[in-house]
C-alpha cells in the first residue's frame, strides 16, 4: 500500500545552489533505492526562522513530496540527520492510501511546473528590487559626495 509523504527540511541560508542539488539528489538515491517515487521537490528559498537555530537567523526552505510504503521515511531522516548544513527536518504522511497513481504524478508534475514558473517571476522580482535598492544607493552616495565636496569648497572659501 502507497502512502504519499513531505519531507520538509532546512539548510543554512550560505549553502550554494550545488549544496543544496547536492543533497536532493542524494534524498532522490535513497528513495529510488527503496522503491519510492518522488512527486516533486519544492524549493521556498531563503526565509526569516520563528526562532534562531544554531546561530542562524535565516533558512533556506525545501520539501520533497514521495510515495513509499514507510520503509524509506527512516532512511531519509537520517541522511538529513547526518547532513550538518541541515538545520531542522520534518516528514509527515500526507495520504494513507494513494488511489489513482498516476493522476497524482500528473497533478505533482503540473505544480512542479506553475512552482518552477512562480520561482522564476519571483527571482526575477528580487532582482530587479535589488538593481532598484542600489541604484537608490547610488543616488544617496552621490549625493553625499556632492554635499561634502560643497562643504570643502565653503571651507576653503573662508
Amino acid at each position: 500500500m502507497l502512502r504519499e509523504f513531505e519531507t520538509t527540511f532546512i539548510l543554512q541560508p550560505e549553502i550554494t545552489e550545488e549544496g543544496a542539488k547536492a543533497i536532493n539528489d542524494r534524498l532522490d538515491s535513497i528513495l529510488e533505492r527503496h522503491g519510492a517515487h518522488r512527486l516533486l521537490c519544492d524549493d521556498d528559498g531563503k526565509r526569516r526562522l520563528a526562532f534562531e537555530i544554531r546561530h542562524f537567523q535565516k533558512g533556506h526552505y525545501l520539501t520533497v513530496h514521495y510515495f513509499d510504503t514507510g520503509k524509506a521515511v527512516p532512511e531519509v531522516e537520517r541522511s538529513l540527520r547526518l547532513d550538518e548544513s541541515v538545520l531542522r527536518f520534518l516528514t509527515v504522511m500526507i495520504s494513507d492510501e494513494v488511489g489513482d497513481v498516476a493522476e497524482r504524478k500528473r497533478q505533482a508534475a503540473e505544480e512542479e511546473k506553475l512552482r518552477a514558473e512562480r520561482a522564476a517571476e519571483r527571482a526575477a522580482l528580487d532582482a530587479q528590487q535589488a538593481r532598484e535598492r542600489e541604484a537608490e544607493e547610488q543616488l544617496r552616495l552621490g549625493g553625499a559626495d556632492e554635499d561634502s565636496e560643497e562643504s570643502d569648497s565653503e571651507s576653503e572659501d573662508e
